[in-house]
Order: C-alpha cells, then structure tokens, then sequence
C-alpha cells in the first residue's frame, strides 16, 4: 500500500542533502568536540561553522545561538531563566500554545515561582493585543510574555513584532515558540523585540533530536543543564555533531529556497481547501485559514457523525497519515486544547483533522485523500 504523507507538522522526512552534510560526523569525523586534538578541533570548528552559518540566516549574532535537544528544551530554558534570572514573577501566555509551554509556565505557577495570566483569543483563534496590553499594564512585577510565533495545530500566525513592541513598551521578556516558523519564514532578529526563540531541525528536513535556542546579547542567564563548559558554558553535555550540522545545511536549503516553496505548498494548501469545501458542505475550517495562517497547516473539522467518528484511525488504516492535533498528543481521542479553546470548550460534535503539507506533496495525493474521505464520510 502506498502511503501518503499529511503530517509535516509533527515532522519532515531528513533531506539526502542534509544526510550527505552530516554522514562524515557519524563516521570518520567521530571527535568529542571538547577534545584538544585534531580529532576535536575539527568537530568544534564545524560546530561553530553551523552556529555562524545559523546566524546569518537569521541575522543574530553567532553568540546569541545555542543549539539544544528541540524545541522542548529551548521553551524550558527560556521560561525557566526568565523567572530565575530575570526578575520576571508574572507570565503572561495563552490557552493555544503547545504543551512545552504550557505544562512549564504551569509548573512554575503551582510551585508558587510566578504568578500566570492567559490572554484572551479573538473569534479565529488570534491573540487579542488589546488585551495583551491590558495585562501588561496591569502587572505589578515584571512579566515574561510567552506566545508561540505559529500556532502548530491550526496554523495561527501571531503579530510577533506587534507583540515584541507591547513587551519593549512595559520592559517584559519576550519568548515566542518559532518552532513552526523556523525554516519556513525569513527572520532578522536585529529588528524583532524579541529576547528568546527556539527551533527545532525536523520541522524543515532536518534531523530530529536537534534545536537551537536564541538569546538576546542584551540579557545574561545561568545555564538550565549543569555538568561542563560546552556551548560556551551554556549547556552542558557533549555536542550532537550529526545533528548540529544537519540542522544548520537544512535551515540553509530551506532559505535558499523559500520563496519558491512557500508559493507551492501554499497553492497545495488552498486547493485541498477548495475541494474539501466543495465536496463536503458542513465542514468547518478552524483558525484563520485564509487570513494570517501557516501556509503549511490546515485543520478543518467534520461533523461528529457514526462514520466520522473513526476518521483519523480509517485515515490510518487506508495509509493516509494525518493528526487530529499536535503530534505530542495525537495518541488521545479527545478534542485538542487548542480546538475547545478556540471555541470555549464548545468543540464535542467536531472531529478535527489537521493536514500540513511539504514540497514533497502533490496534487494528485490530495485528490486521492479527497476521494477517501467521500468513502469515509
């Protein structure tokens, strides 16, 4: 059975490209990078080669880029070193963000580290700035703002400058999760108020198990993971060479070829959008499709019926591989957080599939799934 592939915000395949930059770091090119030798001064350099070359894509400085485990341990350390070392006791996130997030501000709060506010959410699921500024103002302690750039299950992209501006405006932290932007939009960090951002290699063809987390140079903070001097004494544990040097070739492929691909998988994006609204009348788009979205998400609900009911798992069965939410909780049969908060908690009769896309797709794989779901629905 040939598989078709929906799922590329949960992850992307690995580029040959990028498995051919990182094959002599998993062979011949072994050394622990913090060794003095020639095996070690050639991993280091190519180390800080990706950092320099990371940086530039993103025009910040090679200091200010650290790379991680992903997206999950960048988030932790950002929160975390606001709130330990930055003064901030007020968080100010909101009820869409991924559970890397959520479950880390959450945890600060029951142990009594920060207090937490949730923004409110417009009618399509944006962030409401005016409110945002509400509880900026409102704030009697400093506040570390928490919002993720895109929103990973229904594609919401926030105003991050608009945001960066409100947080220099009333001298709060800013972090955004940029885990699903990164590799897929130009950044220039020199012109974003913005003191923290994470990505994460597998979002773009890159390998997984590997990420980076910005630092503004304006800010100083301890390190989250103790136990030795690697990354400029900024994380400790031996480097994942491999997955460094993959991430910085992938981040380089996918710039290089940004304007030509987000133009394909943008028109992949509409015209499944287009044949779901034609062939299924009581569908229901969830975010702002086709207003400030990812072009690589769509996440649309079908009403609860008996036959919808299994649609992800008959989906599956038919080698159709999609997610009814983010990856990280595809396994549950509830309706997503993001989904009930999106709609108040009003979400039972919907059965939400999100579909993302890569350059890799095609037409004809959407044609097939479309006729599918005519079986299946």
């Amino acid at each position: 059975m040939t598989r078709i592939y929906l799922d590329n915000a949960a992850t992307t395949s690995l580029d040959p490209v990028v498995l051919e930059a990182m094959m002599p770091f998993l062979t011949e090119k072994f050394g622990n990078p913090s060794s003095i030798y020639s095996y070690g001064r050639e991993t280091k350099m190519a180390i800080e080669n990706a950092r320099k070359s990371v940086a530039k894509i993103l025009n910040a400085s090679p200091g200010e880029i650290f790379f991680t485990s992903g997206g999950t341990e960048s988030t932790n350390t950002a929160i975390t070193a606001a709130i330990r070392d930055l003064g901030c006791k007020h968080i100010i996130t909101s009820p869409i963000e991924h559970h890397a997030t959520l479950h880390t501000v959450e945890h600060m709060a029951h142990f009594g580290h920060a207090t937490l506010s949730y923004v409110k959410l417009t009618d399509k699921g944006h962030i409401d700035l005016a409110h945002l500024e509400e509880l900026l103002a409102g704030s009697k302690e400093r506040s570390l703002v928490t919002l993720m750039h895109a929103n990973n299950e229904v594609g919401n992209l926030l105003k991050i400058k608009a945001v960066g501006d409100l947080c220099k405006k009333y001298d709060a932290i800013f972090h955004s999760d940029t885990v699903q932007t990164v590799g897929h939009y130009p950044f220039d960090l020199k012109k974003l108020h913005v003191h923290f951002i994470n990505g994460a290699g597998h979002k773009f063809h890159g390998p997984k198990g590997v990420g980076i987390l910005y630092v503004n140079e304006n800010i100083s903070i301890k390190p989250y993971l103790n136990g030795g001097a690697q990354e400029r004494n900024m994380r400790a544990g031996t480097e994942n060479m491999y997955g460094i040097v993959g991430f910085a070739k992938a981040l380089e492929i996918a710039m290089e070829s940004y304007e030509k691909d987000s133009a394909y998988i943008q028109g992949l994006k509409t015209y499944m959008s287009e044949q779901l609204t034609a062939n299924f009348p009581g569908i229901i788009f969830n975010g702002d499709t086709h207003g400030s979205s990812l072009y690589t998400v769509l996440n649309v609900s079908f009403p609860m019926t008996e036959r919808s009911d299994m649609l992800l798992f008959n989906l599956d069965m038919a080698g159709i591989c999609v997610s009814g939410g983010s990856a990280c909780t595809s396994g549950a049969n509830s309706v997503s957080h993001v989904i009930k908060a999106i709609y108040n908690g009003q979400a039972s009769d919907m059965v939400p599939i999100r579909f993302s896309f890569c350059k890799h797709n095609k037409k004809e794989e959407i044609d097939a799934v479309v006729e599918k779901l005519k079986d299946l629905v």
